[in-house]
C-alpha cells in the first residue's frame, strides 16, 4: 500500500489524521503504519450511528435442564457424548486472549499461579479438567487457543515450555484474536504513536470470525468436526468437552447449549439465558426490570433464574451463517492513552474512548434453539477476575480446595 492507496481508503471515513506524522517518518515506521492501514476494517465506523439506535426485543423466561433431571439421564447423555468425541464430532475453543493486569500480572492471564504450596498455573487447571475427558473417552479433542496480539507468543512460549501439562501438542491448534480500531467521541481514530494505530480485542463474540482468518474452518471441515465447546480463560473449574453435557445438547436437538448456574439471589450481577423475542438470548443483569428480577414460576423458582458461565456448546453448521452475518457491535466506554495532534502522550483520568466489541450472547441470539444446562456452581463456577474479594484468586482457591485440588 502506498500513502495514496492509504488516503484514498481514509477519505471516506474521515480519517486522514492517521497520516498527519507519516512525513516525518523513518522508512520502516512509514511501511509499519500502511500496513496497519492496509489491515483496518473500517467497516466498524458505518456500524456506529445503527448500533446506536439499536433495542432489545422482549424477553420471556426460558427454563433449563435442571441438575435433578441431568442425575436422572447422566448415564444416557454420558453414552451420547462419549461417542461423538471418539468419533472426533466435538473440539474445544478457549478464549485466551486477556491479560492478568486486573491481579497485577502483567502477563496471559492463563500463566497465573494460582498455587500456595506449589506452582498450579490457570492453563494447568483448564488442561488437567479437559484431560479428565479424553482419559475417559480414550482419544484427544482438538483445542484451539484463542489469544490476542499482545500473548500470543508468550502464551505459546509458556505452554511449549511446560509440554501442554501432558496434553498432545498435535492436538493444541492457536489463532490470533482479530482487533478493531479505538475511536474518540468524535469518532476519530486514536494513535498510541506517530506509527501505531490504538486497536482493541473485538469482543467475545469475534472467535468465530477469528478461526476463519485463521484457516481453522479447513481443519473443522477436515476432520468432521460437527460441535464447538467455546469457553472462557479464568474458570479454573470450567469443565469443557463434558460427555454429558454434550450428550445433552444433542439428545435436546437444540442448535447450542449453554451451562448455567442457579442464581445465588435475584439481584445477582450475572447473564440470564432467555428468550428474546422468540429466540434464545442473553439479559444482562442491568438489561433487567425489577418485575423480570423478581419473577417468579409457579413452583417458586425465579423465572429469570439460570445466569452463564460463559461455556456454550455451539453446532459447526450453524455457526457457519454468523460469518455471512455482522454481529452487532457493542461500544465500551474506556480510558485509553494516545497521542494528541502534535505527537504528545496522553493519560487521561476518565473515560475517553469507545472500543468495539461483539459478543457471544448476539451469536447464541442467532440460533434457532439453545439448551439451558444446570450445573452445581461449587463444581464449575470459580472465575478469577480479582485479586480479593467476588470472583477473586482467593474465593477461586477455596473452591479448588473443596474439589479436592491440592495447592
Amino acid at each position: 500500500m502506498t500513502k495514496q492507496d492509504a488516503l484514498n481508503k481514509l477519505q471516506p471515513y474521515d480519517q486522514t489524521h492517521l497520516l498527519r506524522f507519516y512525513d516525518d517518518l523513518t522508512e520502516r515506521q512509514q511501511e509499519r503504519l500502511l500496513s496497519q492501514i492496509e489491515q483496518l476494517d473500517l467497516s466498524v465506523l458505518d456500524q456506529l450511528h445503527t448500533e446506536a439506535e439499536a433495542k432489545r426485543g422482549e424477553f420471556e423466561p426460558l427454563g433449563a435442564l435442571t441438575q435433578t433431571e441431568i442425575t436422572e439421564n447422566e448415564k444416557y447423555f454420558r453414552g451420547v457424548g462419549l461417542s461423538a468425541i471418539r468419533a472426533g464430532k466435538v473440539a474445544c475453543v478457549l478464549l485466551a486472549g486477556g491479560q492478568g493486569s486486573r491481579l497485577g500480572f502483567e502477563h496471559p492471564k492463563g500463566m497465573y499461579n494460582v498455587g500456595i504450596t506449589k506452582e498450579l498455573y490457570i492453563f494447568e487447571c483448564l488442561f488437567r479438567n479437559l484431560m479428565d475427558v479424553t482419559e475417559e473417552a480414550g482419544s484427544f479433542v482438538h483445542l484451539m487457543i484463542m489469544t490476542s496480539e499482545s500473548n500470543d507468543e508468550e502464551t505459546r512460549a509458556f505452554l511449549e515450555e511446560n509440554h501442554y501439562f501432558g496434553y498432545s501438542k498435535e492436538y493444541v491448534h492457536f489463532f490470533v484474536q482479530e482487533m478493531a480500531p479505538v475511536i474518540d467521541s468524535d469518532h476519530h481514530i486514536l494513535m498510541t504513536a506517530p506509527d501505531q494505530i490504538a486497536m482493541s480485542p473485538n469482543g467475545n463474540g469475534g472467535w468465530f470470525s477469528s478461526m476463519n482468518r485463521a484457516g481453522l474452518l479447513r481443519l473443522i471441515a477436515r476432520e468432521g468436526i460437527e460441535w464447538l465447546n467455546v469457553f472462557a480463560v479464568d474458570n479454573v473449574l470450567q469443565r469443557m468437552a463434558d460427555p454429558v453435557f454434550v450428550g445433552a445438547t444433542i439428545d435436546s436437538k437444540c442448535t447450542c447449549g449453554g451451562k448455567a448456574v442457579a442464581k445465588a439471589d435475584p439481584q445477582e450481577r450475572v447473564g440470564v439465558l432467555c428468550l428474546e423475542d422468540g429466540k434464545p438470548s442473553i439479559v444482562e443483569y442491568y438489561e433487567m426490570t425489577d418485575a423480570m428480577i423478581h419473577q417468579r414460576e409457579p413452583d417458586g423458582t425465579l423465572s429469570y433464574n439460570y445466569g452463564v458461565i460463559l461455556n456454550y456448546l455451539f453446532r459447526t453448521d450453524k455457526l457457519m451463517d454468523s460469518l455471512s452475518r455482522k454481529l452487532p457491535l457493542h461500544m465500551a466506554h474506556k480510558q485509553v492513552a494516545h497521542i494528541d495532534e502534535k505527537g504528545n502522550m496522553v493519560n487521561p483520568e476518565e473515560p475517553n474512548a469507545y472500543k468495539f466489541e461483539t459478543l457471544v450472547l448476539d451469536m447464541i441470539h442467532m440460533q434457532e434453539s439453545c439448551l439451558a444446562y444446570e450445573v452445581v456452581r461449587e463444581k464449575e463456577f470459580a472465575p478469577i477476575k480479582n485479586k480479593t474479594g467476588v470472583d477473586s484468586v482467593e474465593s477461586a482457591r477455596a473452591l479448588l480446595e473443596k474439589n479436592g485440588v491440592v495447592l
